[in-house]
């Protein structure tokens, strides 16, 4: 099940199974693309993603699954992918509060989003090895990239998951904190974001996601962040923030 509530500006979508541990199946894919794209179309300013219970997402639902007849690239190209670009392309800041298990396509909803905050105690990685599967949803770019090919391999071939703790000073998430802290921070920066300034945060947004896949190099960053200051200048939140600074008062953004 998948929860939506949108209050002064902020989607909040939860992963509401805790009996499977927030797991997903393909209805449940549907669910929460169709969440986020509710949220989108609200207008909304930040977007909160957590899931109910003692996991975050224990990755895919395979509950009932023939592994003789799975369609898994239906699963997966037909339904995952496009659902993990949706929330990467999300027109606002995206958070996350993740616990316990962040696991398969579960950690691949990590992936794509922007800040992700992790209880100390969480388990992230890759349980594919006593599966016979292949790690997915982007796990592979994610260790690769912030571990090292070494380590990643490592992770994968033993199976031994991550600590969120572990997985913060790795480089893979934002921030660790204690489990029962988790949501009041996320719901803090949230909030923070959404009262900010939205167009130039999706400027950010824009360039970190170039330099992610591989588009920018420094000379073709500084070159995107000059074309963001210029089109910027041009938005009411550009105008109030340098109104604001020359008068020694907090701006009052609008997000326009």
């Amino acid at each position: 099940m998948i929860d939506l509530d949108i209050t002064d500006g902020i989607a909040r979508i939860t992963l509401d199974a805790p009996e499977r541990l927030n797991a997903l199946g393909p209805d449940d894919l549907r669910a929460l693309d169709a969440a986020y794209a509710d949220a989108e179309a609200a207008g909304v300013r930040a977007l909160v993603l957590r899931g109910q219970g003692r996991a975050f997402c224990a990755g895919r639902d395979i509950a009932g699954v023939d592994p003789a007849t799975d369609d898994v690239s239906g699963y997966l190209d037909g339904l995952v992918t496009p659902l993990l670009r949706r929330i990467a392309d999300f027109p606002a800041p995206t958070f996350a509060a993740a616990q316990g298990a962040c696991l398969g396509v579960g950690l691949g909803l990590l992936i794509a989003t922007d800040v992700v905050y992790v209880a100390d105690d969480a388990k992230v990685g890759s349980p594919f090895a006593a599966l016979g599967a292949a790690l997915d949803s982007g796990g592979h770019w994610l260790l690769v990239s912030r571990l090292g090919p070494h380590r990643a391999l490592d992770l994968i071939y033993s199976g031994r998951l991550l600590s969120g703790a572990e997985a913060v000073a790795g480089g893979l998430f934002s921030r660790a904190l204690p489990a029962d802290a988790l949501r009041q921070e996320v719901d803090a920066a949230a909030a923070a974001a959404a009262s900010g300034a939205t167009q130039a945060f999706l400027a950010s947004k824009r360039i970190v996601s170039r330099l992610r896949d591989g588009s920018l190099d420094l000379w073709g960053s500084v070159a995107a962040e000059n074309a963001a200051q210029a089109a910027l200048r041009d938005t009411d939140d550009y105008r109030e923030g340098f109104r604001a600074f020359q008068e020694k008062r907090k701006p009052g953004f609008t997000g326009h």
